[in-house]
């Protein structure tokens, strides 16, 4: 609930920095046609540049804000057996997955998580738990490692923000088009748009955007699958499974918020709580794992 709570607090903070933005710039005077009715083209327009501009920033500066947010401190040269164990291996699993070399990290937290983030498939992150590095032996953190080089090589990121962007385009354009609705048909508003607008586009922003980010999660969800399958080919499936069995036995501290969803590690929710989850149940994924590799 915390996770929704949070996102219900951002789109709320965005859409009233919207309004008040568009509303001094002028922008709706653009959008409305005649007066009296929408310019539905230039809303879509307008939606779309919103819309996959936010995500295309968050893009954009991933790896930057994954490090600040985890204090991730990536290996220039290495200081130890460890770190030059890591940057060998996501060399030689880049290279079997046809990526270029990413940045190697580690970041400071008892529980077991990894991430893989950035903007190009050939200048990605990948970061490590001390946590994971401690609780887990070097076959299983190899599987890890090949999950996340799985999520770089399948182009995770970019399809993420692409889906992203699109939804956040249709949050914005119905949620304009119902205040519009409310405004002029219901409230009987002739011109310009009234308080009965504004409010209505707040509330259908959020309604929106609480049932667009079930596609968003759905897609999150089915991306760890795959990330696992290549983590199988990459380490080989026993080390896969080993690996997410001692995820599941392990404490969890989540990655933070902005973070959760390009962690391997998930929440132990079910029920209805799984549409807003970012990864399955890890139970789910070594079933996936072992009905893909019967032993």
């Amino acid at each position: 609930m915390k996770r929704v709570a949070l996102f219900i607090g951002t789109n709320i903070a965005i859409l009233v920095v919207l309004l008040i933005v568009t509303s001094i710039l002028g922008v709706n005077n653009y959008l409305d046609e005649t007066g009296t009715g929408l310019n539905l083209t230039h809303l879509l327009i307008f939606a779309a540049i919103l819309g996959f501009g936010g995500s295309f920033i968050s893009l954009v500066i991933s790896k930057w804000m994954a490090k600040r947010l985890t204090g991730a401190k990536v290996i220039d040269r290495p200081n130890n057996e460890v770190e030059n164990w890591l940057l060998q291996t996501v060399r030689r699993q880049a290279s079997r997955a046809g990526i270029g070399m990413p940045e190697v990290a580690i970041f400071d937290s008892q529980a077991p998580n990894a991430f893989a983030t950035g903007m190009k498939r050939d200048a990605a992150l990948v970061a490590v738990s001390t946590g994971l590095l401690k609780n887990m032996n070097q076959d299983e953190v190899e599987a890890v490692l090949g999950h996340e080089i799985s999520h770089v090589a399948n182009g995770d990121m970019i399809t993420l923000t692409l889906i992203q962007g699109v939804v956040n385009t249709f949050v914005i354009f119905l949620s304009r088009i119902v205040g519009h609705f409310v405004d002029r048909v219901i409230l009987k508003n002739e011109e310009g748009h009234g308080l009965g607008f504004f409010v209505t586009t707040l509330v259908a922003q959020i309604v929106f955007g609480i049932l667009a980010s079930t596609i968003v999660m759905w897609f999150s969800r089915q991306r760890e699958f795959r990330a696992d399958a290549g983590g199988a080919q990459l380490a080989g499936s026993g080390k896969m499974i080993s690996a997410l069995e001692k995820l599941q036995k392990g404490a969890q501290e989540p990655l933070p918020d902005q973070m959760a969803s390009f962690g391997i590690n998930g929440k132990k929710d079910y029920g209805w709580k799984m549409l807003f989850m970012s990864h399955p149940p890890i139970e789910h994924r070594i079933e996936a794992l072992k009905r893909s590799n019967p032993q």
